[in-house]
C-alpha cells in the first residue's frame, strides 16, 4: 500500500545513485514545472529510525533536484513500503526504459536490477517460486524464466539481445576508476568504446581512466597505456651522473663549493 502526500524537502535522505544527478537535466525539469506543475512524484520510502531524515529517496532525484532549484521547501511524493533491495528494483525500473540513458546507464541499471533481484529472491529460473512475489516487476521476470533476460529487455529497449548480453558485459568488468572518468562525456554512450576498456585488465582501465582525464581523449588514452609502446632511447647513465653533479654546484653556496674542492684535491685553476 503505498501513500502520497507532500513532505518536506529537508526530511528526505538521498542515497548514493545508480545515475548521477546533472544540473542540466534537473534545470530542464524545473522550466517544465514552472509551466505545468510536478506531473510525476517522486517516489519514498519512510525510514524514521534513519538519522538525516524520515524519508529515503527511491527515484526522482532529478524531480528533487528541480524543485530544490525552485527553493521550494515541500515536494509530492509516493510513499512506499520497501526495504533497501526493493527500493533499488523500484529505481531501476523506473530508470531501466528511458530513451536518455547512455549506454553507460544502461549496462549499469541491466545488471543492477538482475543482482540485486537475484539477491533477494534467489537465482531467476523456470519454476522459481517467488517469481510472483512482486506484482511491480511479475512481467519482466516471468519473461526471464520463459524467454531470458536479455531477450525480454531487448524488446522492451528496442535493442538485439546481443546489444544486452554486450551491456551486461560492460557493467561487470567495467572498472569504476573508467565510469567516473567517462561519465557525462561522449563515451559514455558508446558501446564499442565501453567494451574495449571493460576487455582491458583492471590496471589497464585504471591507468586508462588517468589518461582519459588527462587527455580527455580516448583514442590518446589508449596510445598512452598501450602494452607495446615504442621504446625510449636509453640514455647513457654517467650523462644523467654528469647533469646531476652540475645542477647541484650550481645550486651550492660558495663555501660549500670551496669545501667540495678541498675534499676532491683540486686547486683553484682546475675547479675553474
Amino acid at each position: 500500500m503505498a501513500d502520497y502526500k507532500l513532505i518536506p524537502i529537508s526530511e528526505i535522505i538521498v542515497p548514493e545513485r545508480l545515475r548521477a544527478v546533472e544540473d542540466d537535466h534537473a534545470l530542464a525539469i524545473q522550466a517544465s514545472i514552472v509551466e505545468h506543475g510536478l506531473l510525476n512524484p517522486i517516489t519514498v520510502r519512510a525510514t524514521p529510525a534513519s538519522k538525516g531524515g524520515k524519508y529515503t529517496l527511491v527515484a526522482g532525484a532529478h524531480r528533487l533536484r528541480a524543485i530544490q532549484l525552485l527553493d521550494d521547501a515541500e515536494i509530492e511524493a509516493i510513499i512506499v513500503s520497501a526495504d533497501k533491495d526493493e527500493a533499488v528494483l523500484i529505481e531501476v525500473e523506473e530508470n531501466l526504459f528511458r530513451n536518455d540513458l547512455s549506454a553507460l546507464d544502461r549496462a549499469i541499471f541491466v545488471q543492477t536490477y538482475r543482482d540485486t533481484w537475484e539477491r533477494k529472491h534467489g537465482k531467476v529460473q523456470r519454476g522459481n517460486p517467488d517469481l510472483r512475489k512482486s506484482a511491480n516487476i511479475a512481467e519482466l521476470i516471468e519473461d526471464e524464466a520463459r524467454a531470458g533476460f536479455s531477450t525480454h529487455v531487448a524488446e522492451r529497449m528496442g535493442f538485439s539481445p546481443r546489444s544486452v548480453e554486450l551491456l551486461g558485459q560492460i557493467s561487470r568488468n567495467l572498472h569504476p576508476d573508467v565510469r567516473h572518468a567517462v561519465r557525462g562525456t561522449p563515451v559514455a554512450d558508446n558501446q564499442s568504446a565501453l567494451l574495449k576498456l571493460a576487455k582491458l585488465e583492471p590496471k589497464l582501465q585504471r591507468s586508462a581512466a588517468v589518461a582519459f582525464r588527462e587527455t580527455g581523449d580516448l583514442k590518446q588514452a589508449l596510445q598512452l597505456i598501450s602494452s607495446n609502446p615504442t621504446p625510449p632511447k636509453k640514455a647513457d647513465p654517467q650523462e644523467e651522473i654528469f647533469a646531476r653533479l652540475v645542477g647541484t654546484w650550481e645550486r651550492a653556496s660558495a663555501p660549500t663549493k670551496a669545501r667540495f674542492i678541498e675534499h676532491i684535491g683540486a686547486d683553484d685553476g682546475d675547479a675553474a
